[in-house]
C-alpha cells in the first residue's frame, strides 16, 4: 500500500543516457536456471553475486534490470517514480482496481481518501480496534497452554491479523464463519503465481474463492450502509462508502475492490511476518529474553526492543520481496544506461541480504536495530515496505499490531514447534513452505 508525495527534482541526478551499459549475465546463465527448474529469486541472487547492484539478464526480447543497489533503488522508487512506473499488480485478480494496482490519477485520487486513515489521528482510531484482536489472540493462547493442544502458529497469525483489519474497516470482531469465508483470500494468494497467464483461464481456476470474497464484502457492505457502526465505531468501510455519495468513481464494484485490498495487504503481510519471527526465535531463543528484559511491561524500552525483533524478521523476509516497474523513457542507475522499455526488478529481499551493508546478513539479530550504527545509514539499504510514493500505505498499522501482539503474547508463553518448513516459497509474499505445528509453554516465574 504506498506513501502520497510529489517527488522533488534531484539537482545531482546524472543525466539520462550518460552512463555505462548495464552489465548483462549471459544466456547461459538463464538457460541454466531454466533447466534446474529454480526460483526466480535463486536466478536474481546469481546475477547480484556476479554482475553488482544494477544488472541485466533476458527472459524474453526486452531486457530485465535487476536494482539492488541502496543508491539505485532510491532513484527508482523514491526520486523518479514518474520514470520507473508500476504496472499492472501480480494481484489484479483478487484485488481488482484497488489502491494497490491502480496506476496515474486513480490511484493518486484512492490513495489520498486513505492517506488520513493510516497516520496520526486515524491510526488512534485503530488503536483500540488492535489491542482488542490482541488480546482475543491472547486468550485463545492462554487456552492453548492451559490445555497442551496443538495448533498452527501460521494460522493463528492469520487469525488475528484478519480480525485486527475486520475490525477496523467494519467496526465488529471477526467471527467464526467470516474467517472461514475469507480463508478463500489465501487461498487465492497463494495460487496466483500458478495461475494460467490466460486471464479468464486464471479467473475460472480460483472462480469460487473469488465468489466466496464477493460475498462476505457485498454483506459488509450492506450492513455498513443499513446498520449501525460496530461497538467500535465506524470503520473504514465506511470512510469508502461515504464517499461514494460525493464521488461517482466509487461504485459499489470499487468499494469491493478497495475492501479486499486493504484485507489482503492489511492481513496476509502481517501474519508472515510474524510466523516468520516465531520461526526464527525458536532457532535464537535469547532474542527473546533480551527484548523482555530490555524494560518491564508497557516501558517505551520493551517496546523498542520488540519491534527491533520485527524489523529483523522483516529485513530478512521483507513483506514486498520484489517490486516491478518499468521504465517509460532512458535513465541512469549508479552509473549505468537503463534503456526505455527495460522491465525493471528492485528486490528489497536481496538489497537486505547484502553483506557489504549488513555484516554477516543470513543471521538474527535484532540489535542491528537498536545498537547506534547498527544498520545502514542509506534509506536504499532497508525498505520492507518498499519507499517513495508507492510505499505501503499501512506501514504504521503494521507495525503497531505486531508490535502490541507480541506485547501480550511474549511474556506469557514460549513456542515448541513440532515441525518447522524447511524452505521458502516465493509469490506475493515470502512465506514459509508448510505448516508450523507447535505447542505451549508458560515460561518458569
Amino acid at each position: 500500500m504506498e506513501t502520497e508525495a510529489t517527488p522533488t527534482p534531484d539537482p545531482l541526478a546524472p543525466v539520462p543516457g550518460t552512463g555505462r551499459p548495464v552489465p548483462e549475465a549471459g544466456p547461459d546463465i538463464v538457460r541454466r536456471w531454466q533447466a534446474e527448474g529454480g526460483e526466480l529469486v535463486e536466478l536474481l541472487s546469481q546475477v547480484r553475486e556476479r554482475f553488482g547492484g544494477v544488472a541485466a539478464f533476458r527472459l524474453g526480447s526486452a531486457p530485465t534490470v535487476l536494482v539492488t543497489d541502496p543508491g539505485a533503488v532510491q532513484q527508482v522508487l523514491a526520486r523518479h517514480p514518474d520514470r520507473y512506473v508500476k504496472r499492472s499488480h501480480r494481484a489484479r485478480l483478487l484485488i481488482g482496481d484497488g489502491v494497490l494496482s491502480a496506476t496515474g490519477a486513480a490511484w493518486k485520487s484512492q490513495r489520498r481518501l486513505l492517506q488520513s486513515q493510516f497516520t496520526g489521528t486515524g491510526m488512534r482510531r485503530y488503536e483500540q480496534r488492535i489491542t482488542e484482536a490482541a488480546r482475543t489472540t491472547a486468550g485463545r493462547w492462554d487456552e492453548y497452554a492451559r490445555t497442551g493442544q496443538s495448533f498452527d502458529v501460521g494460522r493463528e497469525m492469520r487469525r488475528f491479523a484478519l480480525d485486527a483489519i475486520w475490525r477496523a474497516l467494519t467496526g465488529y470482531p471477526l467471527d467464526d464463519g467470516t474467517e472461514r469465508e475469507l480463508d478463500a483470500v489465501a487461498a487465492v494468494a497463494t495460487a496466483l503465481p500458478t495461475l494460467p497467464a490466460d486471464v479468464t483461464d486464471a479467473h475460472d481456476a480460483v472462480a469460487a474463492d473469488l465468489a466466496r470474497i464477493d460475498a462476505v464484502a457485498r454483506h459488509a457492505v450492506e450492513a455498513a450502509r443499513d446498520g449501525a457502526p460496530g461497538p467500535d465505531g465506524p470503520g473504514l468501510l465506511h470512510v469508502l462508502i461515504d464517499a461514494a455519495a460525493e464521488r461517482p468513481e466509487y461504485t459499489d464494484r470499487l468499494i469491493r475492490d478497495e475492501m479486499v485490498t486493504l484485507m489482503v495487504a492489511g492481513h496476509e503481510t502481517t501474519a508472515t511476518t510474524l510466523t516468520w519471527l516465531y520461526l526464527l526465535l525458536d532457532q535464537h531463543p535469547a532474542a527473546r529474553e533480551q527484548a523482555l528484559a530490555a524494560g518491564g511491561d508497557g516501558s517505551e524500552q520493551r517496546r523498542q526492543a520488540v519491534q527491533a525483533l520485527v524489523h529483523e524478521a522483516l529485513r530478512l523476509y521483507p513483506s514486498a520481496w520484489i517490486l516491478p516497474r518499468h521504465a517509460t523513457e532512458d535513465g541512469t542507475l549508479a552509473g549505468y544506461t537503463v534503456e526505455a522499455g527495460s522491465d525493471i526488478l528492485v528486490c528489497p529481499y536481496l538489497t537486505h541480504r547484502d553483506p557489504e551493508l549488513w555484516p554477516d546478513p543470513e543471521h538474527f539479530d535484532p540489535r542491528r536495530f537498536t545498537a547506534p550504527d547498527g544498520r545502514p545509514a542509506h534509506p536504499g539499504a532497508y525498505f520492507p515496505f518498499g519507499m517513495g510514493p508507492r510505499a505501503c500505505l499501512g506501514l504504521q498499522f503494521a507495525l503497531r499490531e505486531s508490535t502490541v501482539l507480541l506485547e501480550h503474547l511474549l511474556p506469557a508463553h514460549t513456542v515448541n514447534f513440532s515441525a518447522t518448513p524447511t524452505k521458502a516459497v516465493y509469490g506475493i509474499t515470502v512465506r514459509p513452505d508448510g505448516p508450523t505445528p507447535a505447542t505451549l509453554v508458560r515460561p518458569r516465574t
